[in-house]
């Protein structure tokens, strides 16, 4: 079969009740192309959430998501579907690295973060996946996770204390569609919630229009050359470890899903959101993940076809060329990111307490419970060490201890019998 064809799934118009339309196969276009445009739907809130925080152009941002999802496709040679959308796990780094050196500088965090991934999918694909999880167990991703999120309640709190009402407004529309939907809008909440808080912000006249009269209606994205500081590049290689998790999470996930054993992707899934983080770093994008949102799409429906992604990436490229479309996106004021900001940050905190109950971590173990104990308050206190031109904040001293930490206490407790 070749890499753009599909097998027909039964008459092409429906999926019987028990069955799936599997990677390999596809239903009739015309169907197909909706089941993408709900791919779009699925990873856009998220994906557009992280360059609205960290002031990327947002079009550009969508336009390496699209990219990426096209090489992720033929890496795995299309037996994972995965849509790769903007990771949150870049929101401290970016962050930091804006205030120091400007997004050019971020971008080069964001590059060679690509690049340190791919490496580590070229050494999977040569080793197998077993030397990832055992310097990465569930004690220690969970405990990374967790801090990458608190480590931003700071930042919530500037942003809500800005406009305290409109973060208010922001926050409760979040809860409110949250608890009362389901499927779909239940899935985008966040989202839902930020459209509520712009539209309150503007009937208040918070919101400054001018970019938007500006912009063009159709015109290629903006690219942004990086350049390279040491100093923030050690900002971002937690975040590495993070990417790592997720793809290897989505890959089983998937599996699992599908009844394929996937294994044999690991490596290749790694490889290419590598490969798809480094383009954004070098064009002006935040890096990127597999997205979650987009599995809850194919349990819904039913529908693993990979062509259905393809559409999703090529859509994705089509609404990138719109910069107006990207500057109203950019005009999110202040007070609606401190409320998305609050509920955003701690969902990703309570993810990293996720990956610990899920693994059943044992807490009555004294080195899972000093890892995460002095990982989380070194991360949300965020305790930094400056050595001339270098600091290392939180996230990246917590990091440090939980890796390091973990596998040196256990190397103790293997020295004396325990």
């Amino acid at each position: 079969m070749s890499l753009l064809s599909w097998k027909l799934h039964g008459n092409g118009k429906s999926v019987a009740a028990g069955e799936v339309v599997s990677t390999d196969e596809r239903l009739a276009w015309p169907l197909t192309i909706g089941v993408g445009i709900q791919h779009i739907c699925a990873m856009f809130g998220a994906t557009f959430l992280v360059p609205i925080i960290t002031h990327f152009p947002p079009s550009t941002t969508l336009f390496f998501s699209g990219i990426g999802t096209i090489l992720f496709l033929i890496i795995t040679q299309n037996k994972v579907p995965s849509y790769l959308g903007s990771s949150f796990a870049f929101l401290a780094p970016i962050g930091a690295a804006m205030t120091n050196g400007g997004m050019a500088v971020a971008l080069g965090g964001i590059l060679v973060t690509g690049v340190l991934l791919a490496l580590v999918g070229l050494i999977v694909k040569q080793a197998g996946i077993g030397w990832v999880n055992w310097l990465l167990p569930p004690v220690v991703t969970g405990s990374i996770v967790m801090i990458i999120g608190f480590n931003l309640a700071g930042a919530a709190k500037n942003n809500f204390v800005t406009a305290p009402l409109t973060a208010i407004v922001t926050l409760a529309a979040v809860a409110l569609v949250g608890a009362l939907t389901k499927g779909f809008l239940n899935r985008i909440s966040i989202f839902a919630g930020l459209v509520v808080g712009y539209v309150f912000a503007w009937l208040h006249g918070d919101i400054k229009f001018d970019g938007v009269k500006a912009a063009k209606w159709i015109a290629m994205p903006d690219f942004t050359t990086p350049t390279f500081k040491m100093s923030a590049i050690v900002l971002f290689i937690p975040v590495v470890l993070v990417l790592i998790a997720e793809n290897v999470g989505h890959v089983k996930a998937v599996s699992s899903m599908t009844g394929k054993d996937l294994d044999d992707q690991m490596g290749n899934a790694l490889l290419a959101d590598g490969l798809a983080t480094t383009l954004a770093g070098a064009g002006g994008g935040s890096g990127t993940t597999t997205y979650a949102e987009n599995i809850g799409v194919m349990a819904a429906t039913r529908i693993y076809s990979t062509a259905a992604y393809w559409i999703a990436a090529l859509g994705a490229i089509i609404l990138s060329l719109s910069p107006k479309f990207g500057a109203v996106l950019s005009a999110t004021p202040a007070g609606v990111l401190g409320g998305i900001g609050v509920v955003l940050y701690g969902m990703i905190g309570i993810l990293g307490a996720k990956i610990w109950i899920e693994n059943k971590v044992n807490f009555g173990d004294s080195t899972n419970l000093f890892i995460a104990a002095t990982t989380v308050i070194i991360g949300i206190a965020d305790m930094s060490w400056t050595r001339g031109n270098y600091s290392f904040n939180g996230i990246v001293n917590g990091t440090l201890v939980a890796v390091i930490g973990y596998q040196l206490l256990r190397a103790l407790n293997k020295a004396v019998g325990k």
